[in-house]
């Protein structure tokens, strides 16, 4: 693996190693708290896994971390799971997101960007006054500590404020993109209860407006726990009775007063797909968050106050509220609310143009397909301003990595990354240090003791295995929501190998120290980087009457794209004409979200379970990609194993 591609792509010239923040960190941290003064990254990295508390220690000194009472000592118990960081300590997120506004009020903190792509600024000051209104707002609303807070809302200046306001007060954030349907949302949000839900009348994209007031009617229905519905009419519409008006709230030139929190206070859930039912409601700490993603994005992405940071991302996905924690070191956030690839395939290009970013990240999928559309960003767009691409969502293929090198520029730094809503960070990725080789990730990330496991619990180097981290990571869940013993939480991760995270990913380290990324080990479908589980498609396509029971999966292609098929059992006597075929899909589309609509809808003539009644996703993954049947399941655990040789038959004609 490490002798595939000897020779890097790019590599940082010496002028951007000395002046990058890491390299000054190293330096730093060496005459303050022991770090080795030498041997660049690699070193630096190890000392960071094997010096838990120290590097952690000088990571909130080198960004001025203000705990209004101090802490203890940085690690009170490290076991996993179940490590305490940071205990006695109290803080504030939102305190630290609006810090550059003491000193750049004027300059933009926001740029906030919509189909038409031209750029529309909120300054840090305006940011700052709207934030301290709302918060004043929800606190009058009776909003107290530990409530939580919702939004049905697109990647939108308000969703920002609306996050901000609500960690000020030290409430807990959760929200949901408007694409995804009722029932998707109501499976979030009905088990963490929220007070306040802020939304939109609807929203525009691919050039058409979609009204979701029918759908903000019945979330107001189904979630008995609202004290108060906050309208934002982003397409003009009046207020439905009852509801707040968002101008009203956010109007006041009040000083946001920021309730100081325990550094495991909770700052927001994010949600698993659901693979197996209900999804995992995950819930992240103000004090992790806060600390994780100042070393993810100041070190390894190399932000700071003269950046502009783009991500091509929705308030449904975890790499929203990485986006936004872009403001915790001064960088202005770009903000895109559209369709990636509306009015054409370069759209992303064009936002990173008109905003200046510096550091744009999107999706493999998005770069596969401006190859596929013979898209020419260098040539067509100035991006001289973009200093790295990033992507993420699922591995970027070899031919993506050369398509960005031809494409852009030569001298472009690549970070493929990688991580998971789980720890809403990477496990690997971005160092604009280190050279960039085709296929890899750059490195594991400081403080991430990241290894390739075998299934005894074995290291490997140069080998695929399964993808643990040995060591707690500030930013790993401090619990789930509606978890009491923690079992849940404990078999997500812990169940493979006690007191190691075990992600669920096939990674291989390579002995040259890059990382590859294989794709997941589970069935869980991740489709442009929004990953959703099984359970909610089979929900939704087992209520038309014409489907006895169906099985998705979702398979990597080696050529970067992802073939997600829907394989239908129909109930006697109906036909999978285009009729269904349509109806099928328009389920998908309104009850979940478009993104998983399938690829090819099969009719088979039954669908395998295990001995339990489970459906048999990840073998059949296996069969379709080729695996013996032997190979790819225990026959002995299978209720009909004659209809799996439909899937190995199908898997050989697609060879």
């Amino acid at each position: 693996m490490s002798t595939v591609n000897p020779q890097p792509l790019w590599q940082p010239d010496p002028q951007r190693i000395a002046r990058s923040q890491v390299t000054r960190f190293q330096a730093w941290a060496a005459e303050h708290h022991g770090a080795p003064a030498d041997g660049g990254y690699a070193a630096l990295h190890r000392w960071s896994v094997d010096e838990l508390e120290p590097f952690w220690e000088a990571a909130t000194q080198w960004f001025d971390v203000r705990f209004s009472t101090p802490y203890a000592r940085v690690l009170g118990d490290r076991s996993m799971p179940g490590a305490e960081w940071f205990p006695g300590a109290t803080l504030n997120y939102a305190e630290h997101a609006l810090r550059a506004a003491g000193t750049r009020a004027d300059e933009p903190a926001l740029l906030y960007v919509d189909e038409t792509h031209d750029p529309t600024p909120v300054t840090w000051s305006e940011l700052r006054r709207q934030v301290g209104s709302l918060a004043a707002e929800l606190r009058a609303l009776d909003v107290r500590p530990g409530d939580r807070v919702s939004g049905y809302l697109p990647n939108v200046p308000q969703a920002v404020v609306a996050l901000l306001a609500t960690a000020a007060v030290g409430a807990v954030w959760t929200s949901c993109a408007p694409d995804f349907g009722a029932r998707s949302v109501l499976d979030r949000f009905q088990q963490v209860e929220p007070v306040v839900l802020f939304t939109v009348d609807g929203y525009r994209y691919g050039g058409k407006e979609h009204d979701r007031r029918e759908t903000v009617t019945e979330l107001r229905r189904e979630l008995p726990s609202l004290r108060a519905v906050v309208h934002i009419p982003l397409l003009g519409t009046e207020a439905p009775e009852g509801a707040l008006e968002w101008d009203a709230l956010t109007r006041a030139d009040t000083e946001p007063v920021f309730e100081q929190v325990p550094f495991a206070h909770p700052l927001w859930v994010l949600y698993s797909s659901g693979t197996t039912g209900l999804p995992k409601a995950i819930v992240q700490s103000q004090g992790g968050i806060l600390v994780e993603h100042l070393k993810q994005l100041g070190l390894h992405c190399d932000l700071g106050p003269e950046d502009r940071f783009f991500w091509y991302t929705s308030t449904g996905w975890m790499m929203w509220n990485f986006l936004v924690s872009g403001l915790l070191t001064g960088t202005t956030v770009v903000l895109y609310d559209g369709s990636p690839g509306y009015p054409d395939t370069g759209a992303q290009w064009r936002v990173a143009e008109r905003t200046g970013a510096t550091f744009y990240g999107t999706s493999a999928a998005y770069v596969m397909a401006c190859r596929k559309a013979d898209v020419h960003p260098g040539r067509d767009f100035d991006l001289s301003q973009v200093k790295c691409v990033a992507t993420t969502g699922s591995p970027l293929p070899p031919d993506g990595f050369r398509w960005l090198h031809d494409e852009v520029r030569e001298d472009l730094w690549i970070a493929s990354v990688s991580g998971g809503t789980d720890v809403c960070s990477c496990f690997a990725g971005a160092v604009p240090t280190l050279p960039v080789h085709i296929g890899e990730l750059q490195a594991p990330g400081l403080g991430t003791d990241l290894q390739s496991w075998d299934p005894s619990g074995k290291p490997l180097i140069d080998e695929v295995g399964e993808l643990v981290v040995t060591n707690p990571m500030p930013s790993m869940p401090i619990r789930f929501w509606n978890d009491p013993d923690g079992s849940r939480y404990h078999d997500s991760y812990f169940d493979t190998y006690p007191g190691v995270w075990r992600h669920g990913d096939w990674i291989t380290l390579t002995s040259r120290g890059s990382v590859v990324i294989h794709g997941r080990s589970d069935s869980t479908l991740n489709r442009q980087g929004v990953r959703m589980g099984s359970a909610d498609i089979y929900e939704a396509v087992e209520r038309l009457p014409e489907i006895k029971e169906s099985l998705v999966i979702g398979i990597e292609q080696p050529d970067g794209g992802y073939w997600m098929p829907l394989f239908v059992q129909l109930a006697p006597g109906a036909v999978l004409d285009q009729a269904l075929l349509d109806r099928i899909k328009q389920t998908i589309r309104e009850n979940l979200s478009p993104r998983h609509i399938p690829d090819e809808v099969i009719e088979v003539p039954g669908i395998p379970h295990t001995l339990t009644g489970k459906r048999i996703e990840v073998p059949v993954k296996r069969l379709l990609q080729g695996t013996p049947l032997e190979k790819a399941v225990n026959p002995g655990s299978i209720d009909n194993l004659d209809l799996l040789h439909f899937y190995e038959d199908l898997a050989r004609k697609r060879a």
